[in-house]
């Protein structure tokens, strides 16, 4: 972990944290006040694709920046057969977690490639929970590409990027 006196330079103002949850270790770092923002990455990044965000985002809230299972600083456990320890879903409480663990039970989410494919897989996980995020956005068609319209292009604007606005509760 890393003490409150040691500058982070990609991270002015925020402190790092390495905190257990659901068996591994997740790196995060946070900073700011006001509502709670959770920003996960995509691949093959780390909580350092958000350098240049997060410390604006700081202005006006608190902001955490985690390294997603397996990725950066946070803890890589041996997978298995069907690869479960590194689902989404598995990863989407993974964050949860964190978040329940740093004392937000309800908090933003914003997600971008495979931060975003995680945000999608927390109903399955927390279904009592109410989840929803922000924005998320996703490079490449797949499960997190938004439903087309009747005109088969999708809502939102174009085919990299869209979003969505509700509130997210872990609790």
């Amino acid at each position: 972990m890393n003490p409150a006196s040691t500058p982070l330079p990609l991270f002015p103002g925020f402190s790092q944290r390495e905190l257990a949850v659901n068996g591994i270790t997740v790196n995060a770092v946070r900073g700011g006040d006001g509502p709670p923002v959770l920003l996960l990455h995509g691949y093959p990044q780390t909580h350092a694709m958000w350098h240049r965000v997060a410390p604006r985002l700081a202005e006006r809230f608190t902001v955490v920046c985690p390294d997603l299972r397996g990725y950066g600083d946070s803890g890589k456990p041996p997978s298995d057969a069907s690869h479960q320890p590194y689902s989404k879903r598995v990863m989407a409480g993974d964050q949860v977690e964190l978040m329940r663990t740093l004392g937000f039970q309800q908090f933003a989410v914003v997600g971008h490639d495979r931060g975003a494919r995680v945000a999608r897989g927390w109903p399955s996980t927390t279904p009592a929970r109410s989840p929803g995020w922000p924005c998320w956005t996703s490079s490449r068609p797949g499960p997190s590409t938004p439903p087309s319209t009747s005109s088969g292009r999708p809502r939102c604007g174009g085919t990299s990027s869209w979003s969505s606005r509700r509130t997210c509760r872990s609790g």
